[in-house]
């Protein structure tokens, strides 16, 4: 079996536990309550801007590893470029404060995210990094191809609230295809072995930050922004 669909089968359960959070299941059906999207914005803003960094350490920690995976490291350090302004701008369009975001501090269950990534590069398990993708693209490739339209018809709010969303829609199913590609090509078990534990741990960690988010669901959530 090619790697990738042995890290899809090995995780699943893992990845069902993270689409059974209140929060996924009330974007699924669209009735996202206002604060609770807000509150996701926020949190993932604290992770994303450290995507960056956390590739750019994977990438030199790495670098003496063949050429196609340094590329591969490289083009997704391109990709994500941008993706904390994109947030912040659709806080603001969301009615939410992005100066107070961009200042502020995350949550309990985002900084031990961040953490965990940083920690896995610090204990030379930098190949690890590759399972986090998996696990915070995956995720939002899914919401962004099967939810993003109910939230915003729900929330009745403006296109301009919802461009990180939509920015992972029919791209980053692109993105998926190439990341399969890079997977598949990984053939040192003990590689493998860590980008699934890796994963397994990412859901857990996203799972708790959605987790954390306030979890109110309202069936017709009439709200314009503030």
């Amino acid at each position: 079996m090619a790697f990738f669909n042995t890290l899809i089968a090995q995780t699943g359960d893992s990845r069902q536990n993270l689409i059974d959070t209140p929060f996924v299941q009330a974007c699924l059906r669209g009735e996202v309550w206002p604060e609770s999207y807000r509150a996701f914005l926020q949190e993932t803003y604290h992770h994303a801007r450290h995507t960056v960094p956390i590739l750019r350490a994977c990438r030199d920690a790495l670098k003496d590893r063949p050429v196609w995976l340094v590329a591969a490291l490289d083009e997704y350090i391109d990709d994500e470029q941008g993706h904390g302004e994109r947030i912040l701008n659709d806080i603001t369009a969301s009615g939410g404060d992005a100066q107070s975001v961009r200042h502020g501090t995350p949550g309990a269950a985002t900084e031990l995210l961040v953490a965990c990534a940083y920690d896995m590069i610090d204990r030379h398990q930098a190949i690890g990094v590759f399972g986090m993708l998996h696990v915070l693209e995956g995720t939002t490739v899914a919401l962004a191809l099967a939810a993003t339209d109910r939230i915003q018809q729900g929330l009745r709010w403006p296109d301009q609230a919802f461009t990180y969303l939509r920015s992972h829609g029919t791209f980053d199913r692109e993105r998926i295809a190439q990341f399969a590609m890079v997977m598949d090509e990984i053939d040192k078990e003990t590689d493998r072995r860590t980008i699934i534990d890796s994963a397994r741990m990412f859901y857990r960690l996203y799972g708790d930050m959605l987790r954390s988010l306030p979890q109110v669901s309202l069936r017709s959530a009439h709200c314009d922004p503030a």
